[in-house]
């Protein structure tokens, strides 16, 4: 039961605006993962930069199993297989900017698309979680819970991965 597993990776590009830059950004995801990405608006109004609340501004993808795994090593990879301990939060999540979509192996420069940069955010489960997510709402307990050690040492065993 304390087996930690990957959830889910959530790669997320956001342009600011809409139209052709936001068509290059769902181009750039659906290249690199191979999914078609879903678009999101904006929350708010935001007047110096002429975003209105609702306008689409960013493009999304939710990865899980084999997907998330393989999608996660090569963006790791990119990062040359070392992320901060800064990244990593409390409750074991981990997040990494990836400021060109290119640096990820396997990915070649696409004309039409440009070079684009993307937040990548990984995060972590096990057994007993989905508990939580059920009509009766009922707390993970705090042994159970996977901290920042517990994720740490999870990358680093699993992966390989060096943390700074």
């Amino acid at each position: 039961m304390k087996k930690i597993s990957v959830a889910k990776v959530v790669v997320n590009i956001g342009v600011g605006k809409s139209g052709e830059p936001l068509e290059r950004a769902k181009n750039a995801l659906n290249e690199i993962t191979g999914q078609q990405p879903s678009v999101r608006g904006a929350r708010d109004n935001i007047r110096d930069f002429a975003i209105h609340k609702g306008e689409p501004i960013a493009a999304i993808v939710t990865l899980r199993r084999e997907r998330a795994i393989e999608f996660m090593k090569r963006s790791i990879a990119a990062k040359r297989n070392m992320i901060k301990a800064s990244s990593f939060d409390e409750f074991g999540n981990v997040s990494l900017g990836i400021h060109e979509h290119i640096d990820i192996p396997g990915t070649k420069y696409n004309p039409d698309i440009g070079i684009v940069g993307m937040d990548v955010s990984i995060a972590l489960t096990r057994p007993g979680y989905s508990i939580a997510k059920k009509r009766n709402k009922v707390r993970i307990g705090k042994k159970h819970r996977i901290t920042k050690k517990d994720s740490i040492e999870f990358f680093e065993k699993q992966f390989g991965v060096q943390i700074i």
